[in-house]
Parts: structure tokens; C-alpha cells; sequence
């Protein structure tokens, strides 16, 4: 079977009607606004923010670096894939790979993706989980919000998001190798990391 992935339009993220993302803001802006507002102090504890030492590399111009994608079931233990990398190019060869590594998944079996990451320099806003998968010629697509996030400290140096479970499809039929193309896009249609993998469902694991 040929390998299908979709056109980039087909990873766009659904429009929100009248929706505009915030202005941006620096850290510094932040930890200073309303700083007599108790409902705001709130808010910015539950994004992390005002609490350690910030750990971002200056010398990194990534806002979002992604440490790990895991394939988690009841039934089995974590796949990890590691994608943590000094730099954006060393992250893309890692990623490039994946396409050569399909998972595996059992029919039927309960799955679902999750994701470890980091932010440094600034707010990242909005980021959205973006995916096509397509077996012979049927695709279907996925647009899931994972959320607004502060820049990572010591206090808590990553953050970590389980997306939708889901459930593998059973019978010969649905049997066989599935084509994906995935991105993580924030608010301001900033793309954080695409690629492009694979797996196959089989009777086991």
C-alpha cells in the first residue's frame, strides 16, 4: 500500500467565529498585572507562573520544546517515542524516524496519546493537538485543545497532557496499516512540531 498523507489544509485548525487571540505579553508584564487582584493571582498560580527559577535556554529560540509522544493502553506498557533534542533540526531527524517505527495496536484496545513538553521564554496560548489518519482513501480527522501554558521552572520542569481516549477498531476489515500526520499549533498559527507516522491495527499485540 502506497503511504497517503493529507495536504496541509487538512491540518488546519477549526475557526473559532469572532475569535482573537490575546496580545502578547512578556513574563515581566505578567507577573505584574493586578498584582492587588486576588482572583488574578489565582489564575496565574494555576499556569505555574510566579513559582522557581525559570529554566528556558537563551541560546534556544524554541517556545515549545517536546520531550516525549507515549501510546498509553491498560493493557500494555507505555510506547515511548524521545524527542527531546538540543535544537529544532536534531528534533526533526527524531521525528523523521517515527514513520519508519510504526506502533502497534491491538483491535479493540483502548489507547490514547499523550504528550511531554516544555515552554520557555513566553505564555504559549491555545495549543491545539492536530491529526489525519487515513486508511484506503478514508481519513478522519482530530482537533483537540490541549491549553495555555507558562514557561517551565524548577518548581515544575515540564508539562505533560493525556489527549482523548480512544478505541482501536476491530475485524479484518479494520485490520492492517493506518498513515498519520499530526502538528501541535498555538493560537497565533505558530507550529510547534509536525510529522508524519503510522501504525497497524493487528488481533494482538
Amino acid at each position: 500500500m502506497s503511504e497517503e498523507h493529507p495536504h496541509d489544509d487538512e491540518l488546519q485548525p477549526e475557526q473559532t467565529t469572532n475569535y482573537q487571540p490575546g496580545a502578547k505579553k512578556t513574563m515581566d508584564e505578567i507577573n505584574k498585572m493586578d498584582e492587588d487582584d486576588e482572583a488574578m493571582r489565582k489564575y496565574k498560580a494555576s499556569l505555574g507562573i510566579g513559582t522557581g527559577q525559570a529554566i528556558g535556554d537563551p541560546n534556544d529560540p524554541r517556545t515549545v520544546v517536546m520531550i516525549s509522544l507515549s501510546l498509553e493502553s491498560p493493557d500494555r506498557p507505555d510506547m515511548v517515542v524521545d524527542l527531546e533534542a538540543p535544537s529544532q533540526a536534531a528534533q526533526d531527524e527524531k521525528v523523521a524516524a517515527m514513520k519508519e517505527k510504526p506502533f502497534v495496536i491491538k483491535e479493540g484496545a483502548q489507547f490514547r496519546m499523550k504528550v511531554k513538553f516544555r515552554v520557555q521564554h513566553e505564555v504559549l496560548s491555545g495549543l491545539k493537538y492536530l491529526q489525519v489518519v487515513k486508511k484506503m482513501g478514508i481519513s478522519n480527522k482530530t482537533d483537540e485543545m490541549i491549553g495555555s501554558y507558562s514557561p517551565n521552572t524548577t518548581d515544575k520542569p515540564f508539562h505533560e497532557k493525556k489527549l482523548e481516549a480512544e478505541t482501536a477498531p476491530s475485524g479484518m476489515i479494520a485490520r492492517g496499516k493506518y498513515t498519520a500526520s499530526s502538528k501541535f499549533v498555538d493560537d497565533d498559527g505558530n507550529t510547534h512540531l509536525a510529522f508524519n507516522w503510522s501504525f497497524e491495527i493487528k488481533k494482538d499485540w
